[in-house]
């Protein structure tokens, strides 16, 4: 990757001299721009061509000449990002500098600003994101210029690369999210929504390019999943539809991101889920929108231990497990949809016990849904006189 040179963009000068060296920059643009857009087509068509020849030398499993041609696939690939990395250089930020640029090219200049200012702070999410960047934006040159012959051959190796990029951000954020829990620094909040909007990123922009050439039929059980969320992705959402959006998100993940977003991980976002639902709940003022939330915390429960908790093998604690498995056991050969409400919130009573003040409410809120539904009784409160005389409700 070529070093990052300065961007800075300094005030237009007055002088006679930069007024000329101004002109002729503005006349110099075009070329600049037709020069390096060449050199992007040379240097991907080069990329192509290796890619095309690793997947073959895979297939003859040819050791020797898979290596060879490993080699000579990254060096192509590392060149060709070097070339769209110089077309910014050269081009957008000399037209951005002399006030001849698009909207859209002020837009991409400003993103690559904030990739790069990543680098001395967080260098592996610079190394990731700064990649995903440019093949971004020679991805969606050749989408809105209509290159569908150059497109289908390069898209291939843009769907295998910002693959790998995301699941590097993910594992990132994920070894991050651990060592925070370890060292028990109180506010994630930032690190969550990394998480979230990455994963939203992938399913919007990446994910319909992959069911779209899904010949094998990998992503048909996750299809309706998509769909759902799909729902979500327009229009302007309440914290409820935040909250389910980010469930359908997460639940995507446990099929894209097994191993980049791990098991322990995607537990801990789960739980922030479970609490912010929690929250939501008692902080819901209309009955009908606390009952939709309730409902939506239903659909939750069953999506962490059916999707999570019934997968996970190792746990801190043996108790925590032989609970969990008396209630899978149960949930698993329920007959009825009431029952697992019951089950359900008998769980969450067990989970929120450790913090029975911070959840007072929200357990009371449990309990009365469980005597509404005849598991428990509701027990009247009497009045007592105390030896002092004074009056007292039990």
């Amino acid at each position: 990757m070529a070093e990052e040179r300065s961007l800075k963009v300094l005030a237009n000068n007055t002088t006679f001299f930069n007024k000329v060296s101004n002109t002729l920059t503005k006349l110099l643009i075009p070329t600049k721009i037709g020069i390096n857009g060449m050199m992007i087509n040379i240097k991907r068509s080069a990329t192509v061509k290796a890619y095309e020849q690793l997947k073959t030398a895979e297939n003859s499993n040819d050791v020797d000449k898979k290596e060879q041609y490993q080699n000579r696939y990254e060096e192509s690939y590392s060149l060709y990002l070097e070339a769209i990395d110089k077309h910014i250089m050269d081009s957008i930020y000399k037209k951005v500098k002399n006030n001849t640029a698009s909207n859209y090219e002020k837009d991409a200049l400003s993103k690559y600003y904030t990739i790069v200012h990543l680098k001395d702070t967080e260098y592996l999410e610079y190394k990731y994101r700064k990649q995903k960047f440019l093949l971004d934006l020679d991805y969606e040159s050749l989408s809105t210029n209509n290159k569908d012959k150059i497109l289908n051959k390069y898209k291939p190796i843009y769907v295998e690369k910002i693959d790998n990029i995301y699941k590097g951000i993910l594992k990132n954020y994920s070894v991050k999210l651990a060592d925070g829990i370890r060292a028990k620094i109180v506010n994630q909040a930032d690190l969550y929504r990394k998480i979230f909007d990455t994963l939203e990123e992938y399913i919007k922009d990446i994910l319909p390019i992959k069911i779209e050439n899904d010949e094998e039929g990998k992503y048909e059980k996750i299809v309706h999943e998509y769909e759902e969320y799909e729902k979500f992705s327009v229009g302007k959402l309440d914290e409820k539809d935040f909250l389910e959006k980010n469930m359908i998100l997460l639940g995507l993940s446990r099929v894209l991101f097994t191993h980049s977003l791990p098991l322990v991980a995607a537990e801990q976002c789960y739980k922030k889920l479970l609490k912010d639902t929690r929250n939501l709940i008692t902080s819901t003022k209309s009955e009908e929108k606390k009952e939709n939330v309730y409902r939506m915390l239903l659909e939750l429960i069953e999506a962490y231990n059916v999707k999570l908790l019934s997968t996970k093998v190792y746990w801190d604690k043996p108790a925590e497990r032989e609970a969990y498995k008396k209630f899978w056991d149960a949930y698993s050969k329920s007959g009825s949809s009431e029952k697992k409400e019951i089950l359900s919130l008998q769980r969450e009573l067990h989970d929120t016990a450790d913090e029975y003040e911070k959840y007072a409410e929200v357990r009371q809120f449990y309990k009365d849904k469980l005597v509404e539904l005849g598991v428990m009784k509701k027990i009247k409160k009497s009045t007592y006189k105390t030896m002092k005389g004074h009056f007292i409700k039990k």
